[in-house]
């Protein structure tokens, strides 16, 4: 009798991992079927909107530009840098509360950068002048990952502001999925699930970090309510996909 229930016990258990398998491989079969740069019903639904569809880049154009630059290319259906020169390119709408999320990669060294609230107001000469930074860096090469304070120009963090709370990125070459909440100057940073820091625009505390960083001298740095997206040309090569934005 032990044995009979020791072998019924055995082939449960085998049947409860034989389940599992196919559940697992159903969810990944899923989520690998999902063409990039596009939304599913339950997304259009709760009001997201693509900013790039992974074959045309007619939402964005240069800083100060009508176009994008040629260094900008789409390459295996995602926005890279591919030249020297280009400047950073930003959306041409302008964003105030939202949600977005993205996916990048970095080339080994690299260094770029998500760049939000930017003004283009001709008082300002460059996208950093106002928009605070979610850093894109390959921690394991490039040099910044080691300079600022605490490991505040790290991959995630609010670049030359505030470190990452916990590790979260993946190394150069793989992709990183980046979710960024701006809300009525609330701001969350979201590296591959986990939220690796988190402030608030205008606060004490905010602008004590404004007056000890580099950005100290610039006026409007973090001022600006109501702005564009930029992504960073920093001369490495970068690639960003499934971009995409829901306004809160």
């Amino acid at each position: 009798m032990r044995k009979i229930l020791s072998n019924l016990k055995f082939m449960a258990a085998f049947a409860l991992a034989i389940c599992l398998s196919y559940t697992l491989a159903a969810q990944a079969k899923k989520t690998a079927g999902k063409a990039a740069n596009t939304l599913t019903k339950a997304e259009k639904a709760a009001g997201w909107t693509l900013l790039f569809d992974g074959k045309s880049m007619d939402q964005w154009r240069g800083y100060r530009k009508d176009n994008v630059p040629t260094a900008w290319q789409i390459e295996d259906g995602a926005i890279a840098l591919t030249g020297k020169g280009g400047g950073d390119i930003l959306t041409k709408n302008q964003y105030e509360n939202y949600e977005l999320m993205l996916d990048w990669k970095i080339s080994e060294g690299g260094n770029s950068g998500i760049i939000y609230n930017v003004s283009e107001d001709p008082q300002y000469k460059a996208t950093y002048h106002t928009g605070p930074e979610m850093q894109v860096l390959d921690d394991e090469r490039h040099p910044d990952a080691k300079q600022g304070k605490n490991g505040n120009r790290q991959a995630g963090s609010n670049y030359d502001m505030i470190p990452l709370s916990t590790p979260a990125v993946k190394p150069a070459g793989q992709w990183n999925t980046v979710r960024l909440v701006v809300n009525k100057g609330h701001v969350e940073h979201w590296l591959n699930g986990k939220k690796v820091v988190e402030y608030q625009l205008g606060s004490p505390e905010w602008e004590a970090l404004v007056k000890g960083s580099k950005f100290a001298t610039l006026p409007g740095y973090g001022r600006i309510k109501k702005g564009h997206i930029a992504l960073q040309d920093h001369g490495d090569k970068v690639w960003y996909k499934n971009i995409k934005i829901r306004q809160l």
